[in-house]
């Protein structure tokens, strides 16, 4: 899958791919360019759409078999209340 049907200049294209890696928003990447909002938005989209597809074809590459999913709780200054219910604690999630 690749970028197809897209109006924007290829130098538009380059550097609203570059905003994308910075996490630059598709409204700030557009006023910085002077295109319309709609059109980054609509080529963030893609992109986004893009690597989906990608991911979705090494998905059977990097899960083969069972997977295993753990969580634990981190922090909390007091001992008292333990597992979900504590108060200050993050849940991690290990796979």
């Amino acid at each position: 899958m690749k970028l197809s049907h897209c109006k924007l200049l290829r130098k538009q294209q380059l550097k609203l791919l570059e905003y994308f890696v910075l996490e630059v928003t598709a409204r700030s990447a557009a006023d910085l360019l002077g295109i319309q909002a709609n059109s980054a938005a609509l080529f963030y989209r893609k992109l986004r759409e893009i690597i989906s597809y990608h991911l979705a074809q090494k998905e059977h590459e990097i899960f083969d078999g069972a997977v295993e999913l753990d969580e634990s709780y981190f922090g909390g200054a007091r001992k008292g209340k333990r597992g979900r219910g504590a108060a200050g604690k993050v849940a991690v999630l290990v796979y």
